[in-house]
């Protein structure tokens, strides 16, 4: 997948205390933005983080990658000023800008010294109210576009991430790879892009997140800059709802030395009441490395993997549940008979006490290394504003993990993971 990512003065400070006990402001601007604001002078910083709705979701068919293409071109100049000159203008106040992509959002964020705030704020503005989609820049960052493509139809782990996603959605959007394909890129052009930003950067279905060294009379005016005059369409529709497909067995040849497995199905909400169980039990099952109990049984007992992994990954609408490996072609039979029998065993049985406080363990005293610097808290605020989290998320992470028990893992599990819905993707064959 292409990286999408500019950096143009990397400056890395850190606040110098962390704790659950972030104050978070929150109000809507007049033009309909949802705006999360935390005050902190304890550095001469400032970090900004806008969303808007714009993912690959919005991608269909026949444009698929245009909302990939967006995301990126917004940072390659903006209201005639082309993109060396909006680079150098950034790198001569000591700021970054950068963007980021997924299925279901499209992000840009700002880091500035707060006392070059104005301008790092004048020319963010500048990247997301008048991005110019140049006609030569489009040319040229399709053919980057190509070339990332085009590489990754050779590599079987992009080759089996982007069957498992189509096997399990089937004519959803999220099927539809992120950055498209060469065919549909071909044939988006600048009226297209320009109608896309239209549509769907909006200031009604936009999070704004501002972290720092301001106080929320200048945090809101930031906001209501930021949202003025952005498109506004109150009737624009969401992402549509998931349909479950019909679970598939697909295997795919490949010259590689090892088989990929994918194994999995779409799951999981943002949102759900059943999150906490479903993370607390992935990470024993799956998603604590190597003590898990995936690495346990495929690992250390067979020896067919270097590593196994299983996540959840909640989306506006149903995200997937994947277990991943790799191991010898001859051994990719045994090794999925043995994913099975583990994830199975664990949906009727649930961990032991005594894995459930280990995960407890780690993952609670952990937790304050994710917020360890502001740049880190500005991701989990961003991801709390986009998917609607309550404010006090943070706060009550390390109580929510506390109250899981073994019986609510076994009762989400069992009501979630089925296990009869999953589709399984195998690339490596010969």
């Amino acid at each position: 997948m292409l990286i999408k990512k500019i950096f143009f003065t990397i400056v890395v400070l850190t606040f110098s205390t962390v704790n659950a006990g972030l104050k978070i402001e929150h109000w809507f601007t007049a033009d309909g933005a949802k705006v999360y604001f935390v005050e902190n002078h304890d550095l001469p910083m400032l970090d900004i983080s806008i969303s808007f709705k714009a993912g690959s979701a919005r991608d269909t068919l026949k444009d698929n990658g245009i909302a990939s293409l967006t995301n990126h071109l917004m940072l390659l100049g903006s209201g005639g000023v082309d993109e060396v000159d909006l680079a150098n203008q950034f790198t001569d106040i000591g700021a970054q800008l950068d963007s980021s992509f997924d299925q279901d959002k499209s992000s840009f964020s700002l880091r500035t010294l707060s006392e070059k705030k104005n301008k790092a704020i004048q020319l963010f503005n500048l990247v997301l109210h008048k991005p110019d989609f140049n006609s030569a820049v489009i040319t040229r960052e399709k053919k980057r576009y190509f070339a990332s493509i085009r590489q990754g139809e050779t590599e079987p782990s992009s080759i089996a991430s982007k069957a498992f996603m189509k096997a399990i959605y089937a004519n959803h959007p999220y099927a539809l790879p992120e950055s498209g394909t060469v065919q549909t890129l071909e044939s988006i052009d600048k009226l297209q892009l320009k109608e896309f930003y239209n549509n769907y950067y909006l200031s009604n279905q936009s999070s704004i997140v501002i972290v720092g060294d301001v106080d929320i009379a200048v945090a809101k005016n930031i906001a209501s800059n930021l949202s003025a005059g952005l498109p506004n369409n109150p009737n624009t529709s969401f992402y549509p709802k998931v349909e479950i497909a019909n679970p598939q067995e697909i295997k795919i040849q490949h010259p590689s030395s090892q088989a990929h497995l994918y194994y999995g199905g779409a799951v999981i909400k943002r949102g759900d009441p059943d999150f906490f169980p479903l993370y607390v039990g992935n990470y024993i099952l799956g998603g604590g490395g190597f003590v898990s109990r995936l690495t346990g049984e495929v690992r250390e007992k067979k020896g067919l993997v270097y590593s196994v992994y299983s996540h959840f990954m909640p989306m506006l609408e149903l995200g997937p549940f994947q277990v991943g490996l790799q191991t010898k072609k001859d051994q990719i039979d045994e090794a999925l008979t043995l994913v099975k029998e583990t994830v199975k065993g664990f949906i009727q049985n649930g961990p032991t006490e005594k894995e459930l406080e280990a995960a407890k363990s780690n993952m609670i005293g952990g937790f304050p290394l994710r917020l360890d610097s502001n740049k880190k808290i500005i991701q989990y605020i961003s991801m709390m504003a986009f998917y609607n989290y309550p404010l006090d998320y943070l706060d009550t992470f390390a109580n929510q993990v506390n109250d899981v028990t073994i019986e609510k893992i076994k009762l989400a599990f069992q009501k979630r993971v089925d296990m009869n819905k999953f589709s399984t993707v195998i690339v490596g064959i010969e």
